[in-house]
């Protein structure tokens, strides 16, 4: 891996840059990402290693491994650095998704098609964010009311915390694009810490709810301070990226 994931001081990856810079630079220097992340202070708390890829055994399902060994097959590109650093800032939730997907595999098997609620966690997992902030920036949100979210409440966001959670989207997000969405889990008010979040997550989330993918699309470039280009508020005039909620 060349250069720094961190360089450009994204705001989105603000969360991550403490230990994701030391794993970053010890990942550099010995070649081997796994072994980077097991190196981490917080790797113990995360109740899982992380291992080569190479450990999962053929025809056995990647979760299922995870749940059964507490190791995490683990490959050297960004979509696994992310993963693992997910694994290190949000170990509750990262457990509790994986503990329901063992639980479906263990009752309905592996098929074609995963299930309402293997695949709500994929999308959560790959691409999920979170937000805790004042009902009024929730409620537009749930509307897509873009204006009015990103516009009009704009002073409110000074009150709200995005914090992103798929590895996927945080990959993406390395060549940022006006495009890029994120499915967000509407959470509480107000949050203190990453950690905080990780304990209100794996203490809130209901499997039955999760299964109906209670997301919310957003643009995560429209982010007040996290993209430049908002400033002008034509931006979230673009209606391919800005679009309105379809009737019901």
């Amino acid at each position: 891996m060349k250069g720094s994931v961190f360089a450009a001081a994204a705001p989105w990856l603000s969360p991550y840059v403490d230990l994701g810079s030391q794993v970053e630079r010890r990942w550099q220097h010995a070649g081997c990402l796994w072994d980077a992340l097991n190196g981490s202070q917080a790797q113990s708390l995360a109740g899982v290693r992380f291992v080569a890829s190479s450990a999962l055994p053929a025809g056995t399902a990647y979760e299922q491994f995870i749940h059964a060994t507490r190791t995490v097959p683990t490959r050297d590109n960004l979509h696994d650095f992310f993963n693992g650093l997910v694994w290190l800032h949000y170990p509750q939730t990262k457990r509790l998704l994986n503990d329901w997907q063992a639980r479906a595999i263990a009752s309905q098997g592996i098929g074609a098609v995963r299930g309402p609620l293997r695949d709500a966690i994929t999308v959560f997992d790959e691409n999920g964010a979170v937000l805790f902030a004042p009902a009024a920036l929730r409620e537009a949100l749930r509307e897509r009311a873009w204006r009015r979210l990103f516009v009009d409440l704009r002073p409110l966001w000074a009150e709200a915390t995005l914090l992103l959670f798929g590895h996927a989207l945080l990959e993406k997000l390395v060549q940022p694009r006006k495009p890029i969405t994120a499915h967000v889990h509407c959470a509480g008010d107000a949050i203190e810490s990453v950690a905080s979040a990780d304990a209100w997550l794996a203490q809130s989330l209901d499997a039955e709810v999760f299964a109906g993918k209670p997301f919310n699309p957003l643009p995560v470039l429209g982010m007040p301070g996290w993209w430049p280009e908002n400033e002008n508020f034509c931006f979230y005039d673009d209606s391919h990226v800005f679009r309105s909620r379809r009737p019901a």
